[in-house]
């Protein structure tokens, strides 16, 4: 097989020099990771970024699976002794693995078929004889004769030509540029529908009772509503499209003479091979392949918005009470200081069946004296309306200043019974664990929420119907771009967090903490090559994420990676600066540089890194201790409720983006439910994708459009003037 230029293919496709795929594709192979590659390899792969690494990493995977699979292909169908250079060579030209499987299919090993069965009663020149189409004159019924057989069964001169029809129908299906055409032709002019099965059930299914839209334009997330709803029972979903056109666009390949005495069984299996055998694959083969689509890019929105939740903004230095509401269990409530360890916790019972209101209140009150509690963090699950009712009478009640906010607790629960929860908390019982991760998501969202499933944070749409190991795949990949971007503290980061810094795994997470446990606090990033199964690879791709903000070294609390710290010093040195001098202003370096009039490559050369490198050097010292997530919204700190029924038609509220999808975004006002805006109130201007207006946990100004009380829902737009 011909040998094909792969990292050629991507250069073209993502418009980057060869000499760039070549060099990245080089690094993965050797076990490098994404986030390494684009943060200390910049010079090697030409200053590609992770997004442009990925898309490489995918696509190197997809070709190299094409290429074997075109080598497994050939070897079958040259094994049967029917592999023709025109075969190969289309083979081999074959640019996705549709074109491979469609031309392999006439060749590949298949169960008995009716036109296998008819083969092995001999009928197989006649159908060749229909197919060939030169005889003008004649009988059927003579012309089947020689292939009566009743050994064979083959009693009539029907059943011969039943026999070849199936034949020759299985040809036509198995036609690759029959398959190429008919499937073009469905794509571009079939409708994608759906109709009730039971107009009684149809409940959230209420407008796809009679839907219909062409199949080339069809949103994602409708395909993933009635795929569900086809699962479900409730809705009957087909693609349809013009039959007659399929037919005639058929028949004008395979009949050739329409003067052949075969004119009217050619018809007739055309007529079968496509209703029977085409029709249905294609269909399939379409749905599956929007399905997938739709899959991959409700994976993208659900990613985009973990990611954006991972890198919310973290609340400082601030003693937090979480609040995890329920009914008859109670409320349980805990409190966390500065660092996020746990202090003390009770259950409360305001709510009904108990109604202890007023001695709740009088709970919390102490509690929040007692700690000198700062924010209230209140789960939006089940009772959280009373219990922020509750929160807000507390408030009002105490001379101290001190605010409440709505935390998302989705996967709370699946937090409090897992092993992490246990190992962390193994004295308290499990109902008492999610509040601690509620207050937890406030002072460090990311710290918390690695600890849980991210199918389990509740950001996405559909997130449950498609592909699930490629949605774990994109979410793994999700937490470690974000864990890496941000950086981890090698003294105090879990083991939940340290497994997806580059280069490490759970097991090497876990012998991180034993030794810290055991030895103490790392004075220095070199301890970590005394961790056991850290080896030298794995201390090369993790050491520049972690951080060390008080250790032996400065650098160690840098972004600054080891193997460049000879160059820093030489930096320094060459613009007579110390460590104190960066620690105290680490704007100076620039200042020198500009006052000195120094140009960067020169300064590279000296250093001995390339351009690309100095930038990032200079970039961590000048903010050597800088979080990139407090850039981020900060959360909307509250102090009393809102109710529905304060609301009015045009009122300007200020609300966090909780949820983007593809329609619009939910946004929290303050109430139980979220707001919508649809994508066409995000702006005065037509908006394609909600993703390129907000993300999640942005803070936003919206206006009330619509309130409909009885369905608890209400309206939101984002154009607030006028």
């Amino acid at each position: 097989m011909q040998q094909i230029d792969f990292n050629k293919i991507i250069a073209e496709e993502l418009n980057v020099r060869s000499e760039q795929v070549k060099s990245t594709v080089e690094l993965l192979d050797s076990g490098n990771t994404v986030p390494f590659i684009a943060r200390y390899r910049k010079e090697v792969t030409g200053t590609l970024d992770e997004v442009q690494i990925r898309q490489i990493e995918d696509r190197i995977r997809y070709l190299r699976n094409l290429h074997e699979r075109k080598e497994t292909v050939l070897e079958s169908i040259e094994k049967q002794g029917k592999l023709t250079p025109e075969l190969k060579q289309k083979i081999e030209k074959a640019s996705t693995l549709q074109e491979v499987e469609d031309l392999y299919l006439p060749y590949k090993p298949k169960k008995r078929t009716r036109a296998t069965i008819a083969k092995e009663k001999g009928l197989e020149p006649l159908a060749e004889l229909m197919l060939l189409q030169e005889l003008q004159d004649g009988i059927l019924e003579e012309i089947a004769a020689p292939y009566i057989d009743a050994e064979k069964e083959v009693n009539t001169w029907e059943e011969a030509f039943a026999g070849a029809r199936d034949i020759v129908a299985e040809t036509i299906a198995e036609d690759a540029d029959i398959r190429k055409e008919i499937r073009g032709f469905t794509f571009r002019t079939g409708l994608f529908t759906s109709k009730a099965r039971n107009e009684k059930e149809l409940a959230v299914y209420e407008m796809y009772a009679d839907f219909s839209e062409m199949v080339r334009h069809i949103a994602p997330h409708r395909v993933l509503a009635m795929n569900r709803g086809e699962r479900e029972g409730i809705l009957r979903v087909r693609i349809a499209v013009d039959e007659t056109e399929s037919l005639d666009r058929i028949s004008r390949r395979y009949i050739t003479n329409p003067k052949s005495v075969f004119c009217e069984q050619l018809q007739l299996t055309i007529a079968d091979s496509y209703k029977r055998l085409i029709a249905t694959a294609i269909e399939r083969e379409i749905r599956n392949e929007i399905t997938g689509t739709s899959d991959e890019h409700a994976i993208t929105v659900f990613a985009e918005n973990v990611k954006n939740l991972l890198l919310a903004a973290p609340v400082r230095d601030r003693i937090i009470m979480g609040i995890d509401p329920s009914y008859r269990t109670g409320c349980k409530v805990a409190i966390i200081d500065e660092t996020g360890k746990y202090l003390e916790g009770i259950t409360i019972y305001p709510h009904q069946p108990k109604n202890r209101w007023d001695y709740s209140k009088q709970q919390l009150k102490e509690l929040i004296e007692k700690n000198k509690v700062n924010i209230i963090a209140i789960g939006n699950g089940t009772a959280c309306r009373e219990t922020e009712q509750l929160t807000a009478e507390v408030i009002s009640e105490l001379e101290q200043e001190i605010y409440y906010v709505i935390v998302s607790e989705a996967g709370a629960s699946v937090y409090s019974a897992s092993d992490v929860a246990i190992e962390e908390f193994p004295d308290l019982p499990v109902e008492m664990r999610g509040n601690i991760s509620i207050a937890r998501r406030l002072l460090d969202p990311m710290s918390e929420l690695v600890k849980i499933d991210p199918k389990a944070i509740g950001v996405g749409l559909y997130q449950h119907d498609v592909n699930q190991n490629h949605l774990a795949e994109s979410l793994d990949r999700v937490v470690e771009s974000a864990v890496n971007y941000v950086g981890v503290d090698l003294n105090t980061a879990s083991k939940s967090l340290l497994k997806y810094v580059a280069g490490i795994n759970s097991r090497t997470a876990q012998n991180i903490v034993e030794y810290r446990e055991q030895k103490g606090r790392f004075s220095s990033r070199t301890e970590l090559n005394d961790v056991k199964g850290l080896g030298a690879t794995a201390f090369t791709q993790a050491a520049g994420f972690l951080r060390i903000p008080d250790g032996d070294s400065f650098f160690d609390s840098t972004a600054v990676h080891p193997e460049s710290y000879q160059a820093t010093e030489t930096l320094l040195k060459r613009l007579s600066l110390k460590e104190t001098d960066i620690r105290a202003n680490g704007q100076v370096l620039r200042q020198k540089i500009t006052g000195e009039n120094l140009k960067f490559q020169d300064l590279a050369t000296e250093c001995g890194v390339g351009v690309p490198t100095l930038e990032d050097i200079i970039d961590s010292l000048e903010k050597p201790n800088r979080d990139p997530r407090d850039a981020m919204p900060k959360p909307i700190l509250r102090s009393d409720i809102l109710k529905l029924q304060d609301l009015n038609i045009g009122m300007v509220l200020k609300g966090t983006v909780r949820n983007v999808v593809d329609f619009g975004a939910f946004v929290d006002i303050g109430l139980k439910t979220d707001g919508l805006v649809h994508k066409s109130q995000m702006s005065d201007k037509f908006v394609k994708n909600p993703m390129e207006v907000v993300a999640v946990g942005d803070v936003v100004n919206v206006k009330i459009l619509k309130i409909d009380e009885q369905k608890g829902r209400i309206s939101l737009s984002m154009n607030v003037q006028g």
